[in-house]
């Protein structure tokens, strides 16, 4: 006799079987479709930027393209120039932008800090106004003349919309309405050690203001927290830097001991802060030909940069979260 039992019938159980095998048809098919939805979304954006890329090639070859007296070239600058330096602005740094609504159409000076030992700083400002600015803002930046004597860096400023700083080519950018940007610390600013970090240097005689007062053009003060950090600077080696005809020859935590590899910029966490604008236009004629008050404004223009550093640099959990 055998010992098997047998199961007695149960409705309720075939009717539960059958919910479950529809709710895992049900799933895999959301799961399908959400994984279709996803690769014809990859499709389209991969669809848009090749059309961009067959674009560009096109105006390149037929001409369609402007380039103004200083040789800037914004259709380059902005499909070439500057394209390898999204990924470092979007996922290396991950710059957060404050106050961009403090830059309002029309001419305007965006002064700011400079660190970093390589100016990253002023081609992330770029990014800034021209990938987040509601009005998609081009700056063009004030460069000093070493820059502009290199073969090939030099070609590459002029193209991505870098000038001479100087008042004559300041002053053109201001009257035809355009965004002037100025780090005036110069090289003491990008080559200082890394103990005198956000602790801004002399503005220099102030000739950013003055153009500001011949054109009227409002300056937006400009902090950048997080460059400092991108390649400490330990020492300076002073005697092969004037050797090779440079300002200063870093010594960092990774170069030059680590070669090539000692030029990637460490993942620091940007953040960059446009201040309100301080209003040029109320000053009485010839105000930029007085020394002392384009002193007490270029102080003034300072203090504010460094009062805005301190409260980042408090805010700030970590140097790269």
């Amino acid at each position: 006799m055998s010992d098997a039992r047998v199961i007695p019938f149960n409705p309720d159980d075939r009717a539960r079987q059958a919910a479950a095998d529809t709710a895992t048809v049900a799933e895999d098919a959301g799961l399908t479709s959400a994984l279709r939805a996803a690769i014809g979304q990859r499709g389209q954006v991969l669809d848009r930027k090749a059309a961009g890329v067959l674009s560009f090639l096109r105006r390149r070859v037929s001409g369609e393209y402007d380039v103004d007296e200083f040789g800037y070239d914004p259709d380059l600058a902005d499909n070439v120039l500057l394209a390898p330096f999204r990924p470092l602005y979007d996922t290396w740094f991950r710059v957060e932008t404050r106050g961009l609504e403090n830059v309002a159409p029309g001419a305007g000076l965006v002064v700011g800090n400079h660190s970093g030992t390589i100016p990253l700083d002023a081609i992330m400002t770029m990014l800034a106004l021209r990938d987040h600015h509601p009005d998609e803002r081009r700056l063009r930046p004030l460069g000093a003349d070493l820059i502009f004597g290199l073969p090939f860096l030099g070609e590459y400023a002029r193209k991505g919309g870098a000038t001479l700083a100087c008042a004559p080519d300041a002053e053109r950018l201001l009257r035809s309405g355009e965004l002037v940007g100025v780090w005036p610390e110069g090289y003491k600013g990008i080559g200082k050690p890394f103990s005198e970090r956000y602790k801004l240097q002399r503005f220099g005689r102030g000739g950013f203001v003055a153009a500001a007062l011949r054109t009227g053009a409002p300056i937006i003060p400009t902090a950048i927290v997080g460059a400092e950090e991108t390649y400490p600077v330990l020492g300076n080696s002073r005697t092969l830097a004037r050797v090779l005809g440079v300002p200063y020859l870093p010594l960092t935590p990774t170069f030059p001991w680590l070669g090539p590899l000692g030029l990637v910029p460490l993942p620091s966490k940007w953040i960059i802060e446009f201040g309100r604008p301080i209003a040029t236009d109320g000053f009485p004629e010839g105000a930029a030909d007085d020394p002392a008050l384009v002193f007490d404004l270029a102080d003034q223009v300072r203090e504010v940069i460094q009062q805005t550093l301190y409260r980042l640099l408090m805010q700030r959990r970590s140097v790269f979260t």
